[in-house]
């Protein structure tokens, strides 16, 4: 169970806890896949997520057998990047998922800090757009960290931009890298989504609307 009387930071991931862009980074792989040869599904989505971009792509080339030269996986990275920034000009505070908002104002309120730790490399455009950047006192994004989950890094930087012990943090994930990488960190971790995709957690909730009576 969560110790809330404990916490005094809260780090979001970003894909599938505050904005759905999961569904664009899908997208974004199926049609790079299809390239490929391979018929992406999203059984193999749930496998990327918390990941860094060239670890997705080495595991999508692993599933299609396919063996490149390192300029041809940079062209790839490039047109998986474009594809998908083309797909999230459309995103706005509309875009939020369910109890976003409403948990970063109270925690706001409460005077508990609040940091971002997301492999994203476009994290600050995606909470630009969403209206919610100014909610953050920190931001560790795959810009700030170059080890992605289950690495510990992204959480651990976190907690050192805000001054914060580790112990006293507790991380909001949706992919069981984060839920292993939160564990490394010495955090606590709450699930956001299905128990059966993120073994580990201390708690797992549907979504952040759930938490907020409990700061």
């Amino acid at each position: 169970m969560i110790n809330y009387n404990t916490v005094k930071a809260v780090i979001f991931d970003l894909d599938g806890v505050l904005v759905d862009t999961a569904v664009y980074h899908f997208q974004a792989w199926h049609r790079l896949a299809e390239g490929l040869g391979y018929s992406f599904s999203l059984v193999d989505n749930e496998q990327l997520k918390g990941v860094s971009r060239i670890e997705s792509l080495e595991l999508i080339l692993k599933w299609a057998g396919a063996k490149i030269s390192d300029a041809e996986k940079a062209d790839l990275l490039s047109l998986k990047n474009k594809w998908y920034l083309e797909l999230i000009e459309q995103l706005s505070p509309d875009h939020l998922l369910s109890g976003s908002l409403d948990l970063l104002e109270k925690l706001q309120k409460k005077g508990i800090k609040i940091a971002l730790g997301s492999a994203s490399k476009n994290a600050m455009g995606i909470l630009e757009k969403t209206g919610i950047i100014s909610y953050f006192d920190a931001l560790i994004d795959g810009n700030v960290v170059q080890l992605s989950k289950p690495n510990p890094a992204v959480f651990l930087k976190g907690a050192e931009a805000l001054g914060i012990e580790p112990a006293c943090c507790l991380v909001l994930e949706d992919a069981q890298a984060g839920i292993d990488a939160a564990r490394a960190a010495g955090m606590q971790v709450i699930g956001i989504g299905q128990a059966e995709h993120l073994n580990g957690a201390d708690l797992v909730v549907a979504d952040l609307g759930a938490l907020v009576d409990k700061f």
